[in-house]
């Protein structure tokens, strides 16, 4: 059962009243801010795209001293490239000139060109349903281990999710942190994973105070628990600030699964990210570290839309590389955006 925030009230005011040593009478440790394990909700449809006040959409960023500051550029659209070769080996020397970015098919001038390691706020969101208990010792250590391999300076939070979302820690680089959300393990439940991503990717845009945004989720099983739909769910993660989603697939091999996997892949092409399927649990820590490795070594493209932000709508975006010396180059990035007004309207 979701608790909303009446509800959340009074179950901590029967709490200090009966005394009840932090249970509430679901069984559950009462939610605690301090100490994490918080009701992460889904943000109403209304709100879902809309940039918090005050908060640069699209920064800039500067390393001073150490210290990134962010600076607003009026309508940029920011995009951060993967580009591999033929091999899928990652390729990271190519200059400016060997982009082209495309809107709705037209190209566009780029603004700004980076390759450095920009810091990402990154949400490691987890499947607690009851199907993953004997895999979360082994998930657990490689999210662990995805951000021993990271910049340091990322910012990283926990979810865990079943039929809820539940925020185990907040913004955090601290590994012992990190340790203990994910280790608030309660494997119970269904699967609301859309659910789940949206309500990540809301945290992301309210409370990180970096331009690059990422979600990790991994999962065994198909969603069976969300109010959002897959198309709902990737049209939220697809505002113009909303974060490439990585997605590691524990699956089986029935028609439940083959499901998820359509799901995983399209989450993750829509916004950027990549789908990995291993073929047993053994395999997840390498590929948390083929992540942040992946994370590490992309490029940031600038550029400043013909068709104005103000218009509104759908646009959908594509990157194109040459290089001398290479062959067919491959650029990932978001396939496109909701612009302008759009975003509140998501």
């Amino acid at each position: 059962m979701r608790l909303r925030s009446s509800a959340l009230f009074l179950v901590i005011l029967v709490t200090l009243v009966f005394g009840f040593a932090g249970q509430t009478a679901f069984g559950q440790q009462q939610p605690d801010p301090t100490a994490g394990h918080v009701p992460l909700p889904t943000p109403p449809a209304a709100q879902s795209g809309a940039a918090p006040a005050g908060q640069n959409a699209n920064p800039d960023v500067v390393d001073n001293n150490g210290v990134y500051k962010f600076f607003k550029k009026v309508e940029e659209v920011q995009l951060h490239c993967t580009v591999v070769d033929q091999k899928q080996r990652l390729v990271t020397t190519l200059d400016r000139a060997a982009f082209t970015v495309y809107e709705d098919g037209r190209p566009q001038q780029l603004t700004s060109f980076r390759r450095e390691d920009i810091p990402v706020a990154l949400g490691i969101v987890v499947d607690n349903s009851g199907s993953m208990r004997d895999k979360r010792a082994a998930v657990n250590q490689a999210a662990l281990n995805l951000v021993r391999a990271s910049n340091p300076r990322d910012e990283i939070f926990i979810v865990n999710f079943n039929d809820d979302a539940w925020l185990d820690q907040d913004f955090t680089s601290d590994i012992s942190k990190l340790r203990e959300g994910l280790e608030r393990i309660e494997s119970r439940g269904g699967t609301a994973l859309y659910d789940a991503l949206v309500a990540a990717s809301d945290h992301l845009q309210k409370g990180a105070k970096l331009d690059k945004r990422v979600i990790l989720v991994v999962t065994d099983g198909e969603d069976n628990a969300s109010r959002e739909s897959l198309e709902q769910a990737i049209r939220k993660l697809q505002a113009e600030d909303g974060p490439a989603v990585y997605s590691i697939g524990i699956l089986g091999d029935d028609r439940e699964a083959h499901r998820a996997k359509r799901a995983l892949t399209a989450l993750a092409l829509q916004t950027g990210g990549v789908a990995f399927f291993p073929k047993d649990i053994t395999e997840v820590d390498n590929i948390s570290r083929a992540v942040a490795h992946d994370l590490r070594n992309q490029y940031t493209l600038g550029y400043k839309p013909t068709n104005p932000q103000q218009n509104g709508g759908y646009r959908s975006v594509h990157v194109d590389a040459h290089a001398g010396g290479y062959g067919k180059l491959q650029v990932r990035t978001r396939s496109g955006y909701y612009a302008g007004p759009e975003r509140a309207s998501n």
